[in-house]
Formats: structure tokens, C-alpha cells, sequence
């Protein structure tokens, strides 16, 4: 049997949508099999009746908002969205045009990216008091975004940190279900902060896939995306440490066979010289903002044995040479994004 551990709290959130347009929830909840006997404070139901009232709902009210913003979001409104972000060469660009898009759609949040010293956020801001819907419109935008950018491409983006404005409901216990980072209640604004280096991550859904994922799409904001896609991520850690090593140390290190390791990280979208290239990059421009050493001695850090060979690496990568960088970021006086 399934355990029951979702909040009835969001149920009753949408029986009030259908009591504000003057409308019966009954039907939806009975399609979805929700008695009224846990519709209280300490109700539990399970991830597969919200999803089916959610959707039941969704579709008769015609309001993927579920009635938390000033105008209705039509149905289909996040299935355009997830198409405005399928063309993007990696999850930055994705996460940051589905924020841009959200805009579209209401005004009455609006959605931030920000990523500083190799950690990536997630933000919510209220620009209108959302009342009673407060508390399920924060949890499903975010759950929302987070499994659909674990859905693009294709992993587990594993939380840091989940922050929420509300103090905690009497049913906090049920979030760590739904969010496997640690969790802060009132403190403002509600956010999600992960490891910047998923955003180097390439998109591997096509439209294809995403025609597949509209026939059923709410699972993704129920329920937290299982598969993870962490090699890569791992492997920039140890490079951070390591910028020198070649792919048959870290393979050792990883308990695999090289040949193994450069199999996965091409089932990842990346290679080993992709991910060298990027920690050295990032390496690079930290020392180059922060530090007064000479480019030789940079160089040298990042695992170049000549200064011309990293002048030329660094050229390709930023289209500008050291010198040039060092220069515009101690004029900036701040380390670039990322590092």
C-alpha cells in the first residue's frame, strides 16, 4: 500500500480555487480519490491523488495556476515554457529563460538565477500578497522548476539548501519528501541553492521527448526526479584540487576504467577534455580577477607548462587574452560568475 505523505493542505488549496470561480470540487476529488475525512490540517494524501486533482483541476478550471495569481495561467502555459527552454545549449540558459518566460505569464512572482562563487539560486520574489495559496504556489513553482530542470537534463540536481518565507506548517515533516536539501522556514525570499556546475550540463531532451512528457507531465512536480547524472560533477571537483590530472588518475580515484569513465561522461553530453578545459577556465579567471601574479605564474597553476600555450587556451575559451581579463575584472573588483 502507499504510504500517504503529501499535505491535504494542497488539496485544500485547490478546493478553494473551485470555491472562489463558484464552482463544485466534489467531482475532482472524488476522481481523484479524496474522501473529505482527510481534508484537515494533519491530512495526508498520497503523490498520485494530488496529481490527478491537480490535473482534474487544472483542466476544469483551465488555470495551471490552480487560482494562485491576479489571471489564470491556460492550460498548456508550462508546457510553453518547457519548450521555450528545450533549445538551450546547457541548464544556465535553460533555468534562466524558463525564469524570463515565467514573467510572461503573471507578474505577481517573479523568477531569479544567480549564481556566485560556484553556487547556483533559485529565487522567488512576491510582488503581490498570495493569501491563503501562499504556501502551495512557493512549493509547486519550485518543485516545478527543480524536477523539470532535473528532467532536461536528464539528472538529480542534488539541493544544497531549500528556504521558504513561511514559518514552518504543521506539516513540515512531509517537505523533506518533496525537497532533499536541507530546509529553513521564515526566511525570506523562497529559494532553492544548488551546485552551479549542473548549469554546464547540456540539454539532452529533444521535442520528442518533451511531446512524451506533455501527456503526463505533473509527476515531475510531484514526485523528485530519481535519475543522477553526477560523474561529471564529480569530476570537476577533483580537478578543482587537481587541475594536472589526467583521466587516468581520476579514474582510479573514481574506482573505474578509464575506458568506462570517458563512456559515461559521453552518455553525460560532456568528455574529459571538456570538463579539463572548464576547470581550468575557472581556475584561470578566479586567480586572474583576485590575484596581482604574473600570467606566467598562472600559468603554471592551471597545469600549462608554457605561458603561450595558456594564452592561446584562454583566447579560445573567453575570446580575450589574460591580461585583457585580468584587467576588466579588477576594474569590475569582482570574480567572474561560476567560480
Amino acid at each position: 500500500m502507499v504510504q500517504a505523505k503529501t499535505p491535504a493542505a494542497f488539496a485544500q488549496a485547490i478546493v478553494l480555487a473551485y470555491r472562489r470561480r463558484a464552482l463544485d470540487p466534489a467531482p475532482a476529488l472524488a476522481a481523484a480519490g479524496i474522501g473529505s475525512n482527510v481534508l484537515h490540517p494533519g491530512g495526508r494524501i498520497t503523490g498520485d491523488q494530488l496529481e490527478r486533482l491537480s490535473e482534474h483541476a487544472m483542466r476544469e478550471l483551465d488555470d495551471e495556476g490552480l487560482g494562485w495569481f491576479s489571471r489564470r495561467l491556460p492550460w498548456g502555459s508550462y508546457g510553453m515554457l518547457c519548450r521555450a527552454s528545450l533549445p538551450s545549449i546547457n541548464l544556465g540558459v535553460a533555468i534562466a529563460r524558463w525564469c524570463r518566460h515565467h514573467g510572461l505569464l503573471t507578474d505577481d512572482i517573479r523568477l531569479r538565477l544567480d549564481v556566485s562563487q560556484g553556487m547556483a539560486e533559485f529565487r522567488i520574489q512576491e510582488a503581490r500578497e498570495l493569501g491563503e495559496f501562499r504556501e502551495f504556489c512557493l512549493v509547486s513553482v519550485m518543485r516545478n522548476l527543480h524536477g523539470i530542470a532535473s528532467w532536461l537534463g536528464d539528472t538529480r540536481i542534488a539541493l544544497l539548501d531549500v528556504q521558504f518565507p513561511f514559518a514552518a506548517p504543521a506539516h513540515a515533516d512531509s517537505y523533506r519528501y518533496m525537497f532533499d536539501g536541507p530546509l529553513t522556514f521564515g526566511e525570506k525570499p523562497a529559494s532553492l541553492r544548488f551546485d552551479a556546475a549542473y548549469l554546464d550540463l547540456p540539454v539532452l531532451r529533444d521535442d520528442a521527448a518533451l511531446r512524451i512528457l506533455l501527456r503526463r507531465p505533473l509527476p515531475l512536480m510531484v514526485r523528485q526526479y530519481r535519475r543522477d547524472r553526477l560523474l561529471s560533477r564529480e569530476i570537476l571537483r577533483l580537478l578543482s584540487g587537481e587541475p594536472d590530472a589526467g583521466a587516468d588518475d581520476l579514474a582510479e580515484k573514481l574506482n573505474l576504467s578509464t575506458r568506462s569513465l570517458h563512456r559515461h561522461l559521453k552518455q553525460e553530453g560532456t568528455s574529459f577534455q571538456a570538463l579539463k578545459d572548464l576547470s581550468r577556465r575557472r581556475l584561470a579567471e578566479r586567480l586572474l580577477a583576485s590575484t596581482q601574479w604574473p600570467i606566467k605564474r598562472i600559468a603554471r597553476e592551471c597545469g600549462f607548462d608554457a605561458e603561450a600555450s595558456f594564452v592561446r587556451a584562454f583566447k579560445s575559451w573567453s575570446g580575450q587574452t589574460p591580461r585583457a581579463f585580468a584587467v576588466a575584472a579588477r576594474r569590475d573588483g569582482a570574480a567572474p560568475p561560476g567560480t
